[in-house]
């Protein structure tokens, strides 16, 4: 059995928020940390914590609500869209349809990791990580 490392990230957030957790951990990779630096950048999740060494080495995420009893998720939609198994890229011009005009994409481009804002500035395409929202 193949475990996608990004989908298990998103659900791991999800599955914490689910139930009200203050904070989520995973293990460390480099483009786990890209998509989680998006999201705090964008205002979905809080602080980021690394943790560890070597093997052992984790992300822990501070988790944001709209409430103060941590009822309400920040986020409330996070969905994988390109998987291993079928990749799905979009020109410029396609991204506007993936986001359907609210929360925001994260995609990776020849300049790097970025949301659908940033690659419509700066004219370019890529391949669709997740959805936001």
């Amino acid at each position: 059995m193949n475990i996608d490392p990004i989908s298990d990230m998103l659900t791991r957030i999800r599955n914490a928020q689910a139930v009200g957790h203050k904070t989520v951990s995973f293990a460390y990779s480099k483009i786990k940390l890209e998509l989680v630096n998006i999201l705090n950048k964008e205002g979905y999740i809080g602080d980021i914590k690394e943790s560890g060494k070597g093997s052992k080495k984790e992300i822990e995420v501070n988790l944001k609500y709209k409430d103060a009893r941590n009822t309400v998720p920040k986020i409330q939609g996070l969905l994988r869209i390109s998987r291993s198994g079928q990749r799905i890229y979009a020109t410029k011009k396609e991204l506007i349809n993936f986001s359907q005009g609210r929360g925001l994409i994260i995609l990776t481009t020849s300049l790097g990791f970025m949301t659908d804002k940033e690659a419509r500035k700066k004219g370019v395409g890529g391949e669709i990580i997740c959805r936001v929202f």
